[in-house]
């Protein structure tokens, strides 16, 4: 994974109001649990005493309480009370655990995945989806590197075959350019697939005519995602790393239709019905690919259709090199 970054990596409804939970992110054990104010705190889910589990005990005064002989922590990973040492003693500096800076936006929560705690960049999001779009959601579990799942939305090759049933119907196995641009970390890729009749093939990305008459999907780095559908109706995805090999996926479907509840309900439970169903159609494949994670070098013959995933990945590439100096991707 890359460092200093912002992932999405729950929804907010796993972080209860009470209480503390954990899970396996970015190949860790962690704790979450909502202070006094309602932020929420992430800290490494094992005591920095004995080893026990944090999460296994409760929140005290805004703090993690451990299960084990009581130690508190707060937000920032340091305990601020040591039960034996007795509530006036000053705890000593050496007594804490790594934490990350966790924010909650858009029924998400995110962390920062990185040493800093000050001067953080903006969180990443679409800003079309922070007004007027109401959304429903499923998550899915894949044992694969989140790359290999964000890679397969990138991968406007696969759709008359992975999808023939669904949303790849028609046969459009030929596919122009796609046109690719960058603004900053967010990658659009336009697209065009057509029919093969015997008389056509392939063109290139200059070819493929006016922007605004092409369908186009997004991603902005690290790790979400968004299929343009049309004005009022939107796919979005985060893809939570757990660790090398698992993968959980936030999938939403988005819509901006009337603001009455029974039809917009009724309009998010046929989109979640669908979506679940071409998620299925592409899970199957994926988690046969090997190996489990993807970059560059890793041996596959990549053709012009797999440009999105080349961006990615020589984007992906860059950021590691800049931000992983000390640790290993």
């Amino acid at each position: 994974m890359i460092r200093n970054q912002w992932y999405a990596i729950l929804s907010s409804k796993e972080i209860p109001k009470k209480g503390i939970v954990s899970f396996k992110r970015m190949g860790e054990k962690l704790a979450f649990w909502r202070t006094d104010k309602n932020e929420i705190a992430c800290i490494f889910d094992r005591c920095c005493h004995r080893g026990a589990s944090i999460s296994s005990g409760k929140v005290v005064n805004g703090h993690a309480q451990c299960p084990f002989h009581g130690f508190e922590y707060s937000a920032d990973g340091k305990v601020t009370c040591i039960p034996a040492l007795g509530r006036k003693k000053e705890v000593d500096s050496r007594f804490k655990v790594n934490s990350y800076v966790a924010v909650e936006r858009y029924g998400l929560i995110w962390i920062f995945w990185g040493d800093s705690k000050n001067n953080l960049p903006e969180l990443p999001f679409f800003d079309e989806l922070k007004t007027n779009f109401h959304y429903s959601q499923i998550q899915d579990h894949w044992p694969v590197h989140y790359t290999r799942c964000i890679e397969n939305q990138m991968d406007v090759v696969h759709l008359p075959f992975v999808h023939h049933t669904t949303i790849g119907r028609g046969g459009k196995t030929i596919v122009y350019g796609p046109k690719i641009k960058w603004e900053g970390d967010k990658l659009t890729w336009y697209v065009k697939n057509v029919k093969d009749d015997g008389t056509n093939e392939a063109k290139s990305a200059s070819e493929m005519g006016d922007e605004k008459k092409l369908y186009y999907l997004q991603t902005i780095m690290p790790n979400i995602w968004q299929n343009v559908i049309s004005e009022k109706v939107r796919i979005f995805a985060a893809f939570a790393p757990i660790d090398d090999e698992n993968t959980m996926i936030y999938l939403r479907f988005y819509q901006a239709f009337m603001p009455i509840w029974g039809i917009r309900h009724i309009i998010g439970f046929g989109g979640r019905i669908s979506s679940k169903i071409i998620l299925n159609q592409d899970k199957r494949v994926v988690i046969t690919q090997i190996p489990k994670y993807s970059g560059l070098g890793i041996g596959e013959n990549l053709i012009a259709g797999d440009r999105p995933i080349i961006e990615f990945r020589k984007r992906r590439d860059k950021l590691i090199k800049e931000n992983n100096k000390q640790y290993n991707n």
